[in-house]
């Protein structure tokens, strides 16, 4: 396909989404405050890496938090059926709800 189709195609689809949506201002503050957000969080993490001691102990925490995870979800087929089953209902309640944007509900059930 070509580049520039597919680009026309992706501006498409924001347009026909930017135009459903009825409180245009609601959205534009919710996207501003996402940028902000990752602004910030940005900001900090650059920070935290400044700090002599701080990076390798973040890191250490997550390698710890890695086997954590391992141990208790991945291990055991239990475990990982009961994995599945927390991230099939996390899906679930994401997809059943009423968008508040749009007031669109769009439940999507296989």
């Amino acid at each position: 396909m070509d580049p520039s189709k597919q680009l026309d195609d992706i501006v498409g689809d924001l347009k026909a989404k930017w135009d459903a949506i009825e409180n245009k201002s609601v959205a534009a503050v919710y996207g501003g405050g996402a940028l902000v957000a990752l602004w910030l969080s940005s900001t900090i993490v650059c920070a935290i890496n400044f700090v002599p001691l701080l990076p390798k102990l973040m890191e250490l925490i997550g390698l710890g938090y890695t086997g954590w995870f391992v141990c208790q979800y991945l291990l055991f087929k239990s475990s990982r059926k009961e994995l599945v089953e927390d991230i099939e209902e996390l899906k679930g309640k994401i997809t059943t709800t009423t968008n508040s944007m749009t007031g669109e509900y769009s439940a999507t059930k296989k």
